[in-house]
């Protein structure tokens, strides 16, 4: 199935998607795009089924070829205190508030959207996949994350972020275990499988 250009014709739609909620550290991250009507890229698609090397490539002609974009972050401490999915939701709306440009309607990448915003919306599961915005909003959160993440392993090296960019590899856990937490772990994930253990005893 190819990639879409848009839900409806000739209304400015954003699409908007977040990176970073499987996460162990580090912020989430967001971002909203609106395309032209008839814009069209065949290697615009979901973040995760591009390279790095490809993803960054696009970050340029997403940002000079878009009506509009921004990209906006939900803290560590904003996801411990409402969680992972409440914060993905503000991180979202605050991309979307950031425009330059109103948008008529939203494409929200999953299956569900809250929000005190006004603006109709669609949910459109897998929508990274499915539409241009959405996906263009993929790889400029991604690129965003990725790149924050590989600057703060320079000040804490010990847990690969480089790498894994927070997500719970085996050399993340490790660091952990053998390093402790930073200001930059979620106090609310499990940082360590123990935890679950000792909880249940």
């Amino acid at each position: 199935m190819s990639i879409l250009p848009y839900l409806e014709a000739n209304r400015i739609e954003a699409g908007c998607d977040e990176v970073g909620r499987g996460c162990l550290a580090g912020p989430v991250v967001a971002a909203a795009v609106i395309l032209p009507f008839s814009y069209h890229n065949p290697w615009i698609n979901d973040s995760k089924k591009l390279g790095k090397t490809q993803r960054e490539d696009l970050i340029g002609e997403i940002k000079s070829k878009s009506m509009a974009w921004a990209i906006a972050e939900a803290s560590v401490e904003e996801i411990d205190q409402i969680n992972i999915l409440n914060a993905s939701f503000l991180a979202m709306k605050r991309a979307v508030v950031k425009l330059e440009i109103k948008p008529e309607h939203l494409l929200i990448d999953g299956n569900r959207w809250k929000s005190d915003l006004t603006f109709p919306f669609t949910c459109v599961i897998k929508g990274d996949g499915r539409f241009a915005s959405i996906a263009a909003a993929s790889i400029l959160a991604k690129v965003y994350r990725d790149e924050l993440m590989e600057k703060l392993a320079l000040e804490h090296p010990h847990f690969a972020w480089e790498r894994n960019a927070g997500y719970p590899t085996k050399a993340h856990r490790e660091g952990i275990e053998k390093y402790g937490s930073t200001i930059w772990h979620r106090k609310s994930f499990q940082l360590l499988p123990r935890q679950l253990e000792l909880a249940l005893k």
